[in-house]
């Protein structure tokens, strides 16, 4: 009777490489330029647009397909239970320091394979697209720190497994769901407070008509605003961006200071009402609960694969490759799925954000000028937005823009028509 365990991996592998493979032909040849980008774009900035990207695509898949093909490779070919005895020899009967042995192992390998392509991205291309502010001390210094508290927290994650493992050898999923998805809860928590001043500098904002902005807004959408952010951004880079993080008491808008420092009041404003929709239509915790549902899912289909060598007592340290490529190719094979939650949350909050602000034209002109500052795709290929967008693509951003516009234009006149 065949292993159940290759109707899970063999289709997730196949439909991983799959988008994998169209994801590299699109970035590679992009397709024709939409006639509707055309209409609001230059073919030069189109164009500048496309090739950015693709230099940004091909080394993210890239990276991705040799992390995936080293894992499998370590596993089908008998390398990872070789590592696992050796790391069980190096501990000298400690099963928790074999499975840290094991795991720091892995790290580094995976580490090595990424470490050119995110160097390319990261710092060569940025350097040469001239949005880099960095020097190259300081791009290593970022690295080696991000490095660290990976390896920090992906170690504390070994241990919890190995002990929920032996604790709780048949409900092991269970509990180890249980605790992602807290992780989760602390993370948007906690995150903004103690993690993001490792990388860069928080303060207040200070000008007035920020703030009275803000309280404007706030009054419009009833919501109760704690604390708005400016972000040192310019000591990386040169692009401009904002988002919203953490939940109650830890409720924070974050913007770049390019933004402030580059872009007018009324884009601005329609910023901060952008972000102030995600928190009015609760879009933080439908994430969190998206997030936790799923999170029983994976450990669901992790204890399919897991289960035989579990039930056995067989926890070699090597099921924590088994775990990682797993994880990886579900993340990887439920992009469009994830994304188009994102991308759908990302409408809703623009639209909104024209309610509140009843100014489309700061909306569409904060689109543009985001779009060309950063150096957006213009014109992606479908497949590319479909797959990988968590925004829509600042043409299709644009064109829901006017849509809500227009449905605003047509009620105002509608009421004044018939007021008398």
């Amino acid at each position: 009777m065949p292993d159940r365990r290759i109707f899970i991996w063999f289709p997730l592998i196949a439909l991983t490489f799959l988008f994998g493979f169209l994801y590299l032909w699109f970035s590679i040849f992009p397709g024709e330029i939409r006639t509707d980008a055309q209409n609001i774009f230059t073919l030069e900035q189109i164009q500048l647009g496309r090739e950015y990207s693709q230099g940004i695509r091909i080394s993210y898949i890239l990276s991705f397909f040799g992390q995936v093909i080293f894992l499998i490779w370590f596993l089908v070919k008998g390398r990872g239970e070789l590592l696992a005895k050796q790391c069980r020899i190096w501990s000298r009967g400690s099963n928790p320091l074999a499975f840290l042995l094991f795991y720091f192992w892995l790290w580094l390998f995976l580490l090595i394979i990424q470490l050119p392509f995110t160097f390319f991205s990261s710092y060569l291309w940025q350097q040469y697209w001239g949005f880099s502010t960095q020097t190259l001390n300081g791009w290593v210094w970022d690295f080696l720190r991000e490095a660290t508290l990976d390896l920090v927290i992906g170690g504390l994650g070994v241990l919890l497994l190995y002990g929920v493992l032996r604790i709780w050898p048949r409900i092991w999923c269970v509990v180890c769901a249980t605790l992602f998805s807290l992780w989760l809860i602390i993370q948007t928590f906690l995150w903004p407070i103690f993690f993001a001043p490792i990388y860069n500098t928080f303060q207040p904002v200070q000008n007035p008509q920020i703030i009275a902005m803000v309280h404007e807004l706030a009054k419009e959408g009833d919501l109760a605003i704690q604390e708005i952010l400016v972000m040192d951004a310019s000591k990386r880079t040169t692009k401009a961006n904002a988002y919203f993080a953490g939940v109650g008491s830890t409720k924070q808008i974050v913007l770049y200071d390019n933004l402030l420092n580059n872009y007018s009041l009324p884009e601005i404003k329609a910023v901060i009402a952008h972000e102030m929709a995600h928190w009015q239509k609760g879009h933080i915790a439908k994430g969190l609960t998206l997030g936790i549902l799923g999170s029983f899912i994976l450990w669901g289909g992790a204890y399919l694969i897991l289960s035989k060598e579990i039930r056995r007592g067989k926890t070699s340290p090597r099921i924590w490759a088994v775990l990682l490529l797993f994880f990886m190719l579900c993340n990887f094979a439920s992009s469009p799925i994830q994304n188009s939650i994102s991308r759908q949350m990302e409408i809703e909050a623009d639209q909104t954000s024209v309610i509140l602000t009843r100014d489309s034209e700061a909306a569409i002109a904060l689109q543009i000028n985001l779009a060309l500052g950063n150096r957006s795709d213009l014109s992606p290929p479908a497949f590319i937005e479909w797959f990988s967008y968590t925004h829509p693509s600042v043409t299709n951003r644009i064109m829901k823009i006017r849509e809500i516009q227009e449905k605003l234009s047509f009620g105002l006149n509608y009421f004044s028509n018939h007021l008398y």
